[in-house]
């Protein structure tokens, strides 16, 4: 089956300048149109290469949706070796840079609310731990990848990292905070200082998308 499925660098719901003074514009375009652009159209010519992979990505529409990406995710010990790990790479640097991207926000409540925020409290003993353990997890990634909090079954949440562009979703857990230390992210600006960067991106989350991340863990089960 030759897939009709493609996927797109869908537009960001807000301006290339929208974190501004946090994020510059010139970063937010690079990162979008440049990075994660490069990590789309290498998956578009994997799919096209794999019958299995077709299988996975296919959708009733022109464009592939958040479940084919996810579906691919889960999928990945069913793919042959020789393209297990270019998948694993490609289709987790679209999944993590489209979580990292809605993650942001031009106005943003500077904390949780809600029943993540609950959850923090109950789980860390406050937001100000909760966000000093987060710095950590992301000052501790060596070279690139990214710190996360993510879900797991219970709802109970990790600190994690990962490893370039390695995703929880691999792992089974629900991913709900998304920040991308991969030195394009913040190079521009702070240029090797990653710790420069944190507070920058604390000031532009979007808790709104991580509240509703952690509520709906269904979305991230690849069916449509």
């Amino acid at each position: 089956m030759q897939s009709n499925c493609r996927f797109v660098n869908q537009a960001l719901p807000y301006s290339y300048k929208a974190m501004e003074p946090y994020i510059d514009i010139q970063t937010m375009y690079l990162h979008h149109d440049k990075h994660l652009q490069a990590y789309i159209d290498k998956l578009n010519e994997l799919i096209d290469k794999s019958v299995t992979l077709q299988s996975m990505a296919y959708e009733d529409s022109e464009n592939c949706g958040f479940a084919a990406l996810i579906r691919i995710l889960k999928n990945l010990n069913s793919l042959p070796d020789d393209l297990r790990t270019a998948v694993k790479n490609n289709a987790g640097g679209v999944f993590n840079h489209w979580f990292y991207f809605n993650g942001l926000c031009a106005n943003p409540k500077g904390k949780p609310q809600g029943r993540l925020a609950d959850v923090i409290d109950w789980q860390f003993g406050s937001f100000e731990r909760f966000q000093k353990e987060l710095t950590k997890e992301a000052l501790d990634v060596f070279g690139s990848g990214y710190a996360w909090a993510a879900a797991d079954l219970d709802g109970n949440l990790q600190i994690m990292q990962t490893a370039n562009q390695d995703t929880p979703i691999a792992l089974g857990l629900v991913p709900v905070v998304c920040l991308d230390v991969w030195e394009h992210a913040y190079y521009l600006k702070h240029k090797n200082l990653r710790k420069n960067y944190l507070p920058d991106w604390f000031a532009v989350v979007n808790w709104d998308w991580a509240q509703w991340c952690y509520m709906n863990p269904a979305a991230f089960n690849g069916k449509d």
